[in-house]
């Protein structure tokens, strides 16, 4: 039997069937990609503010950007900001980060020197480049010593909230008030840089522009000042802030030692005055002895003289040495009449103008007018004082020193007894020794003076070299070393309420010792 051969239309089908599926069977060539999605995460310094427009800036069209500007980065939160770009692949590409605002500034290394351009060769689809700026600066470079604070928040603290320093040096204001103030930076915190001295020795407190609303701990509580001993280039300073004065629940009240009471919210009649309390200590057996009256020390910074509750940065603990000293029999039973100060603290407590930094200042005759004609007849009304001048003392620290010097020379006649501790001599070029040279005669005042060696330095800080020429100065007017005037230097005392307070029992002893 003949074999049966396909017709040839049939075979012709077939060769097609064939042909096709070994086509479709095959793997299809791959399209070839020119282009590489590139994802920049970069890092940036604490201090970098929240505001910074960050851009990647190269000489090609790809990193200059549409607007010419280069690449912008988003800031994702925190410290990172990042951005995706398109790449040609295979192409080697320089740029830099570069930040235009708020000031113009160029990424710079741990040294201080503008940082190398960056370069980049993509191959892959997808690619990513992890960047790390060091800190930013001037296109030069900074090689200059710089200080950079940088302070974290508590979540209560408002977000429109303005952020400052105040410390011992006179470019942190010497705690006479808010100084330096801080910018908002990156993740959530504040930031800011001061230039010092290589070697000197920071205390500071954050504050938001008033010791009302000085950092605190969580729950309300005083906290130590902040420390940090600068080394000379660039360095950072990180604190945390728990709380605040104002926004906080505040503790139990301490004990306050012996007779403490207050005259609340007592309202000056010059209406350029502000309101203020007056915290007011009596000694021991005051109720028990209707018939008898006592001196009267007034003294200035309120609230930091015996309850740690609404003391700036301590207090000086004055109840607790004043009853232990009068039940000793070692100081006359006196009382002591703490003025709270206010934000005008600087105006209240200084005698004449300093511009042009101060020119608002030199209030303090105003001031003055208000203890002697206001406060102290009230006080000698309520209380059992003793109101001549000859048992009436006036006392303060810094600019409290000097407001209690300028006040008793001017007014023998209300203040005999005069505490001047580390006074601000400093202030309007030494005027204060011009006040005390300009006497045609010495009164009859009972001066205490005293510095501590670790006070501070510069033009505008507490110095043994002006409280030596300070008691020169009284020395030549008459007064008597060791016997109407008393100077003492403290080795190693430091301008705080824990300094005063290790000597205030000192200063007790010599204005009013105890009588036979």
């Amino acid at each position: 039997m003949s074999r049966a051969w396909p017709s040839r239309p049939t075979l012709l089908l077939v060769l097609a069937l064939a042909a096709l599926w070994g086509c479709s069977s095959g793997d299809p060539k791959p399209t070839e990609q020119h282009d590489s999605d590139v994802q920049f995460d970069l890092t940036v310094p604490p201090e970098t503010p929240a505001d910074a427009e960050l851009f990647l800036q190269g000489p090609s069209a790809t990193f200059s950007g549409a607007d010419g500007r280069g690449l912008a980065l988003v800031h994702q939160g925190g410290r990172r900001f990042s951005l995706k770009a398109r790449v040609p692949r295979g192409t080697a590409f320089t740029y830099a980060v570069r930040m235009t605002a708020p000031t113009p500034q160029v990424a710079l290394d741990a040294q201080g020197a503008p940082e190398a351009d960056h370069t980049l060769t993509v191959q892959e689809d997808e690619e990513s480049v992890a960047l790390t700026v060091e800190r930013f600066g001037a296109e030069g470079g900074e090689t200059s010593a710089k200080t950079v604070f940088i302070v974290h928040v508590p979540d209560i603290t408002p977000t429109d909230a303005r952020v400052w320093l105040s410390g011992n040096q006179p470019e942190l204001g010497n705690w006479n008030g808010a100084e330096v103030e801080l910018y908002q930076a990156v993740d959530g915190a504040y930031a800011g840089a001061v230039t010092f001295a290589a070697g000197t020795a920071l205390e500071f407190k954050v504050t938001r522009g008033s010791w009302e609303t000085v950092e605190k701990s969580s729950t309300g509580a005083e906290v130590a000042n902040h420390t940090f001993t600068t080394g000379g280039g660039f360095e950072r300073a990180s604190v945390e802030v728990r709380g605040w004065a104002d926004l906080t629940t505040p503790p139990p009240p301490p004990p306050l030692t012996g007779d403490v009471r207050y005259l609340r919210d007592v309202v000056p009649q010059d209406p350029t005055l502000k309101p203020r309390d007056v915290i007011i200590w009596l000694p021991p057996g005051y109720d028990a002895d209707p018939a008898r009256r006592y001196p009267v020390l007034y003294m200035h910074d309120g609230q930091n003289l015996m309850d740690v509750s609404t003391a700036f940065a301590g207090e000086w603990n004055v109840d607790e040495t004043a009853q232990a000293l009068v039940e000793a029999g070692q100081v006359e039973p006196l009382i002591i009449v703490g003025i709270y100060n206010t934000a005008d603290r600087i105006a209240e407590y200084t005698p004449v103008p300093f511009p042009p930094e101060f020119p608002d200042a030199g209030r303090a005759d105003v001031y003055g007018r208000f203890l002697i004609q206001e406060l102290k007849p009230r006080i000698d009304a309520e209380l059992r004082t003793k109101p001549e001048a000859e048992f009436t003392g006036l006392a303060g620290s810094s600019l409290g020193g000097l407001v209690s010097l300028s006040l008793g020379l001017k007014h023998p006649d209300v203040f005999s007894r005069l505490g001047v501790v580390s006074p601000s001599v400093w202030w309007a070029d030494r005027e204060l020794l011009a006040e005390v040279n300009a006497l045609t005669a010495k009164p009859a005042l009972r001066i205490w003076e005293d510095i501590g060696t670790h006070e501070g330095s510069g033009s505008q800080a507490e110095t043994v070299a002006d409280a030596q020429a300070l008691r020169d100065a009284l020395v030549a007017r008459g007064w008597v070393l060791d016997d109407d005037l008393r100077y003492t230097v403290v080795e190693g005392g430091q301008h705080n309420e824990a300094a005063w307070s290790a000597r205030f029992g000192d200063i007790l002893r010599f204005l009013y010792p105890a009588t036979r």
